[in-house]
């Protein structure tokens, strides 16, 4: 048995630059294909340059460094345990075991400044 099917409505074309908003929207489109599917030897191209803006000075000693960084994690480790103190429920536990690692970091730090030689 044979259906006859009618051909497709006949439309105009039209230009994806016919009206200002489709124009912009076309080149945000094209933007946006670039930054995200650019080659990889591009990408690769430019290394990484980190940020220099909170850069630790070169100079300062080690002993230093670690004795900071030591109070650094004791004060977060107390301003977790207050916070702590004021949830409940899964954010508690999540708090906690941010404070855990907090605490983990703090004794790694603690040991390697143990492990330092002072230089007099």
């Amino acid at each position: 048995m044979f259906k006859v099917t009618p051909n497709p409505p006949e439309t105009d074309s039209v230009s994806p630059y016919e009206s200002p908003d489709s124009k912009k929207f076309h080149e945000a489109a094209e933007r946006a294909l670039v930054h995200y599917l650019k080659p990889a030897d591009q990408i690769m191209a430019t290394p990484y340059q980190p940020s220099t803006m909170f850069r630790a000075n070169p100079e300062t000693a080690t002993e230093e460094l670690l004795v900071n960084a030591t109070e650094s994690l004791g004060s977060a480790s107390v301003m977790l345990a207050n916070v702590i103190g004021t949830v409940e429920g899964p954010t508690r536990k999540t708090l906690q075991g941010i404070a855990q690692v907090v605490m983990l970091g703090e004794l790694a730090v603690n040991q390697a400044l143990d492990n330092v030689v002072p230089v007099d």
